[in-house]
């Protein structure tokens, strides 16, 4: 089996509120194709040969406006429940509405964890506004996935983004399971390194072309970081079947793919 712990609900519908700009600025990036339907996800989940992935939620309407919502996800898991595995979003600026849209998320709609993209909350992942949602996401046993390092969403800072500030998260929520996305490039090893000292503090690969990964990041997953890696693809921004062909072409030892696209997030997941 192959778990996709990181993916974008990028329909149409899911990008209704996002600003232009933002959308302008990916575009640039990545390419045109930014909208596939949720057919279109399977579609690509099935040509790669991925089993299941999971799909996020976006709340970062107090900010720039934009809010893919909880119940959006909710209705595509519907559709492919043995596929997809729904991340919710909430706004930790909106306080105690927040606390409430998140249980309704896992205990109504049955999200299965929480997505942060800190620079678009405005706010470091161990700003206090965000730390009674950490309490409740431990309570309720899901973990949550925040966006680390480098960005290109138009008109947003990037030092929301240091993975050090999960310094403070793991120790102060020791039950909690985070997983710091991209490994945190530009930073590295400050990414390595707490996911190192830290048991429930994991790292995934999305958004990152495998070829391109850096060397340092293969040898600590084939090393000390063998348990704490996870795969992911950060779809529509990059095909998985592309990510899974390079994935054969990397130096792992026996076991560690499997590992990595499989044991680990099933364990993360409680698949």
């Amino acid at each position: 089996m192959i778990v996709d712990t990181h993916s974008q609900l990028w329909t149409q519908e899911a990008l209704a509120t996002f600003p232009d700009f933002m959308l302008e600025s990916y575009q640039k990036m990545f390419g045109e194709h930014l909208t596939p339907t949720i057919e279109d996800t399977i579609k690509d989940m099935d040509e790669a040969g991925v089993d299941k992935a999971v799909i996020v939620a976006v709340d970062a309407e107090t900010t720039f406006g934009f809010k893919t919502p909880n119940e959006l996800v909710a209705q595509a898991v519907e559709k492919y429940p043995d596929r997809l595995i729904g991340f919710a979003g909430v706004d930790p600026r909106k306080g105690s509405l927040a606390l409430k849209e998140l249980e309704c998320a896992v205990r109504e709609l049955g999200l299965k964890g929480l997505k942060f993209i800190p620079h678009l909350n405005e706010l470091r992942t161990n700003d206090p506004l965000f730390y009674p949602i950490y309490e409740l996401a431990q309570d309720l046993g899901i973990p949550v996935l925040f966006h680390t390092g480098t960005q290109y969403h138009a008109r947003t800072r990037l030092r929301y983004c240091h993975p050090l500030d999960l310094d403070d998260v793991a120790v102060d929520f020791p039950n909690l399971k985070i997983v710091a996305a991209h490994f945190g490039w530009p930073w590295v090893g400050d990414a390595i390194a707490l996911a190192m000292r830290h048991e429930n503090l994991y790292l995934n690969i999305a958004g990152w072309a495998p070829k391109r990964i850096p060397e340092e990041v293969i040898r600590q997953i084939n090393g000390p970081l063998r348990y704490k890696a996870l795969f992911g693809s950060d779809y529509p921004l990059l095909k998985r079947t592309r990510i899974v062909a390079e994935l054969d072409q990397l130096p792992f030892k026996e076991g560690v793919r499997q590992l990595l696209t499989s044991d680990n997030p099933k364990r993360l997941l409680g698949l």
